[in-house]
């Protein structure tokens, strides 16, 4: 077992922060290098982060020259794929924040990447180390039978970001990729990544291309609403939508409807930036039927007193040292991903459309 996990970070913006600040936590971690394409900023990020013995690099390349176990990548969306791809061709771990990628395709050639060398391909999505989430994904599996619609997503009524966000070349999407693939994930990973077959998808940008509601309006390029009905393997249904801003305060809870029970979620938080699951759950209450009586259990939301950023950061570190297999693996993040793929391909389209994963 490693004593000191050497780790770079690649991209030196807002999120960047974050990981180190959690890195820092850790006595059997040390941050060794940090590359971003702009100059100068990674050499200020060393300083203002206090990293006295971390080198600044303004090429990947260059810091993956270096000998460290693992990289997180933290720059924006467009630059995951490549930075990836070459961290695992370098024999690096990778923890890569969400999305995985910008398109499906280059979400499989990082998952190609990760299999051929043999390292950790992980997608930062901590919700799954809400306590919570792990309550839900053991009742939906043991209380409710055959699951077979399920209802998430979610609104705030105004929350778009701008900058590199609303760029289509820059993220790939909006709504539906920001804030959608948390939804996602609670969903899918609650049924263990059922295979999506098809999807029938709508979305728009009335709100973000609007000068009144987006200061950024004139170079607005992605969705900021969008809903599609998924088709899964099992005889299931997924009932998905996604809004960044909107004339209401929800987008309705999210419902996992099985044979046996049925199961309520609600989001924490309110006001205008509330209402989707970026910010965990508020309320889990489960129907079903007792002796032929109509029953309504409201069940316990956990208060977690942990950093759940920091507990999907030490799990790759965990994971590096006792080489143990990715945390959230990318081939399950893959299917967010080709979702997300076929509701902009069926929106642009106006028809439902295939979603093909080939095996990998």
């Amino acid at each position: 077992m490693k004593s000191k996990v050497k780790i770079g970070i690649i991209g030196s913006g807002g999120i960047a922060g974050a990981h180190v600040r959690a890195y820092k936590q850790m006595p059997d971690v040390e941050i060794v290098g940090v590359a971003d394409v702009i100059p100068g900023k990674a050499e200020e990020f060393v300083h203002r982060q206090e990293l006295a013995n971390a080198q600044a690099f303004e090429s990947h390349l260059e810091l993956l020259e270096m000998d460290i176990d693992g990289v997180s990548i933290c720059t924006p969306n467009i630059a995951h794929h490549q930075t990836s791809v070459d961290a695992l061709q370098a024999g690096k771990h990778v923890l890569v924040e969400k999305p995985l990628a910008i398109t499906l395709e280059q979400g499989i050639e990082m998952v190609q990447a990760g299999k051929k060398a043999e390292k950790i391909l992980t997608v930062g999505f901590q919700p799954r180390y809400d306590p919570n989430m792990q309550a839900v994904k053991k009742i939906v599996q043991s209380e409710l039978g055959n699951v077979y619609y399920i209802q998430t997503g979610g609104g705030r009524r105004r929350g778009m970001p701008g900058g590199t966000f609303i760029s289509k070349s820059l993220a790939g999407a909006g709504a539906m990729a920001d804030i959608g693939c948390y939804s996602l994930d609670l969903a899918l990973n609650a049924l263990d990544y059922p295979k999506p077959l098809s999807v029938s998808a709508f979305t728009s940008n009335h709100f973000g291309t609007d000068p009144l509601y987006h200061p950024e309006a004139e170079r607005f390029e992605v969705e900021d609403f969008g809903v599609a009905l998924v088709r899964l393997e099992g005889g299931k249904v997924l009932n998905f939508k996604v809004s960044w801003a909107m004339h209401a305060d929800s987008l309705g809870p999210t419902l996992f409807l099985g044979t046996d029970a049925g199961l309520k979620l609600t989001p924490a938080g309110s006001g205008p930036w509330s209402g989707v699951w970026d910010g965990g759950i508020g309320s889990i209450t489960m129907f079903h039927d007792v002796q032929g009586h109509h029953t309504e259990s409201i069940i316990p939301v956990q208060q977690h007193h942990y950093d759940i950023f920091f507990e999907k950061v030490r799990d790759f570190v965990v994971a590096i040292k006792e080489d143990k297999p990715a945390p959230i693996p990318g081939e399950e993040i893959l299917i967010n991903q080709a979702i997300i793929d076929g509701i902009l391909r069926s929106s642009e389209l106006g028809k439902e459309v295939e979603i093909d994963i080939p095996e990998l």
